[in-house]
């Protein structure tokens, strides 16, 4: 992990000062809501739908165990709202409803509090920690090297990656270095303080996106020319919200040690010519659309001045790089260097002999390394009752300690909303496994359809038009056969509460929209959605399969989908034997049309039984 140097942590301390001189400020009436909004938004503190919503930045994933500590000391005893706050906030959930099931049960909104919630882009948010006592929130976070700098406003935001980064087998080169260089390099920037609108940069340095790439503002890939040398394919312009857009490629090769000087080409150009009289049009993405090759152009001519007129000012060096790829070293472990075979044997007798489901913990949860001696774990932050994403304060403290134990004290935010411990020893594997499920957090599902990613919704958010989590529950409550849910096999379901896409929905194979109608809540299902991964194909959006459906009919409408795959998969030869095709595969295979159908059958039916 990235070490702070004494002027990283005199930064950040000073920044928390800085906050609470404002706060108290504003507080006290001398600096007005309007002045105090944008120094709060560029902290991290939101004013959401009942209560201050904190995002606390996690550049490209990386956790330590003593800030997952601190994390969990956020949760209990700062997330805490007011009783009164509580109650009336419910009351306003409550006369939304439930959402009823098959089985005679009903979900409704759960305000819960003491948590905190892992998003899709790496970062931890706090629900309901009041505004008076944020201050301190800030100098604590500040105390382990943390901070909510610029994870809200017109800026460049969190920088992401791959949670495999750094010891992914199929890496070409570890992206964290240029990630942490470009955090340095775009915090607090005083050009791209106030741009058209916020700005994402996602770099992947494996062959396979798994950081999705081509959904970003900035999508960069790493990549190595015919001679060897190392440096990005650029791509610009990606983005979900209202007008889903897969970014295009810019530059083919761009040698690594000019990622600024051509970053700030880029991001200038915005600057200039993107539009600040709509919000809804002021993104990257529709600047890139509608110029296309000119905005190109443009941005070829800005950076010829940047490195012939200016002298490339931001060049990064080989001392630099050096500098800051110190810090993401592996950890010195202590394994023993026999044969991997003789302990993936090992363990796998043991599954064997324990417990089916410890096989399919290691099938799901577990992933290959570059070390053949270790693996990389995920725990599963998805399960009934907890909306997904979400951590205790409890459970935050039992991940650090399993990092401590298990994995050089590092855990990774997952882009799934999960945990995963990048250093585990394959000797250790059985261990981990027991001490996961005892908290709860070993559940085998990673990659499949109860691994759904959902932003908050209309629970907490004030710009969602429908609330995210019942429905997700609902979902899960519907798939808790584990036989089941490994027959249907590898399904990306995402789930947003409005048409910003906090929950990806354009990018999951089944992708779930709220919407609003008159007032009440609806739901737009998607299907054949990308992100770029090997499972999925290239980055593309999903289509809508029809008519908007009610929150009962959404897990009928899902269900209709799942039983249209199972009638319409094929087998097909894997390196273990025939076995079913992915369901997105299936579905690029057939075309939606077979689906559409199936749920708007299910819809007639839903009617009919009501």
């Amino acid at each position: 992990m990235y070490q702070y140097t004494s002027f990283d942590k005199q930064f950040i301390q000073l920044r928390a000062a800085q906050y609470r001189d404002q706060l108290e400020r504003n507080l006290a009436g001398t600096l007005g809501d309007a002045e105090f909004r944008p120094l709060r938004l560029q902290n991290g503190w939101y004013v959401q739908r009942y209560a201050p919503m904190l995002r606390v930045a996690v550049p490209y994933g990386e956790l330590s165990s003593e800030q997952l500590r601190v994390l969990a000391r956020v949760a209990r005893e700062y997330d805490q709202p007011d009783a009164a706050l509580l109650a009336d906030a419910q009351a306003t959930q409550d006369k939304l409803g439930p959402i009823p099931l098959r089985n005679g049960k009903q979900i409704g909104s759960r305000l819960k509090h003491g948590y905190g919630h892992f998003t899709t882009r790496t970062n931890v948010q706090f629900n309901w920690i009041p505004l008076n006592r944020s201050a301190d929130v800030m100098e604590l976070l500040a105390s382990v090297n943390m901070h909510g700098i610029q994870t809200s406003g017109n800026v460049i935001r969190n920088i992401t990656s791959d949670e495999l980064a750094g010891i992914a087998v199929d890496e070409i080169a570890d992206p964290r270095p240029f990630c942490e260089i470009l955090r340095q390099w775009s915090t607090l920037h005083p050009e791209f303080a106030f741009l058209p609108r916020k700005f994402k940069i996602a770099v992947n340095g494996a062959r396979e996106d798994r950081t999705a790439i081509g959904w970003y503002d900035v999508g960069l890939q790493l990549l190595r020319d015919a001679q060897g040398e190392l440096g990005f394919k650029v791509l610009v312009g990606g983005g979900m919200g209202r007008t889903p857009v897969i970014g295009s490629v810019v530059r083919e090769f761009l040698p690594w040690h000019q990622l600024m000087n051509y970053l700030e080409a880029v991001i200038r150009v915005y600057n200039r010519y993107g539009r600040r009289d709509n919000a809804w049009k002021a993104r990257i993405k529709i600047l890139v659309k509608a110029e296309g090759q000119r905005y190109i152009d443009q941005v070829e001519e800005e950076y010829r001045q940047i490195v012939e007129v200016d002298g490339a000012p931001h060049t990064i060096t080989q001392a630099e790089y050096d500098r800051v790829a110190a810090s993401f070293v592996p950890p010195k472990l202590d394994c023993n260097r026999s044969d991997a075979e003789t302990k993936i044997a090992h363990i796998l007798r043991a599954a064997a002999e324990d417990d089916i489901e410890f096989g399919r913990w290691l099938q799901q949860n577990v992933a290959p390394h570059k070390n053949p001696d270790l693996r990389a774990v995920t725990l599963s932050f998805k399960r009934l009752g907890q909306a997904p994403g979400d951590a205790t304060a409890d459970q935050l403290d039992i991940a650090a300690d399993l990092a401590d134990q298990f994995s050089a004290g590092e855990a990774r935010v997952t882009h799934e909303q999960n945990l995963l411990l990048p250093w585990v020893r394959c000797d250790q594997l059985p261990e981990l496994w027991k001490a996961a499920r005892k908290a709860g957090l070993a559940r085998p599902n990673i990659g499949l359809l109860t691994d759904l990613i959902a932003c908050p919704g209309g629970d907490f958010c004030s710009l969602a038009n429908a609330r995210s989590i019942p429905v997700a529950e609902a979902i899960t409550e519907r798939y808790q056969d584990l036989d089941e849910l490994h027959d249907l096999g590898e399904i990306d379901l995402h789930i947003s509460g409005c048409i910003n896409s906090c929950g990806h929905h354009h990018s999951g194979h089944i992708g779930i929209l709220g919407v609003d109608k008159d007032g009440q809540e609806w739901y737009q299902v998607t299907l054949g959605g990308a992100d770029g991964s090997a499972l999925s194909g290239p980055a593309t959006p999903g289509k809508v399969v029809g008519p908007s459906f009610s929150a009962a009919e959404v897990p009928e409408v899902i269900e209709a989908v799942l039983g249209t795959y199972r009638d319409q998969r094929q087998l097909v030869d894997g390196p273990g034997g025939p076995k079913h095709e992915t369901f997105i595969a299936t579905l690029r295979r057939v075309g939606i049309e077979p689906f559409k159908a199936a749920a708007n059958a299910a819809r007639f039916s839903q009617k009919q039984a009501a």
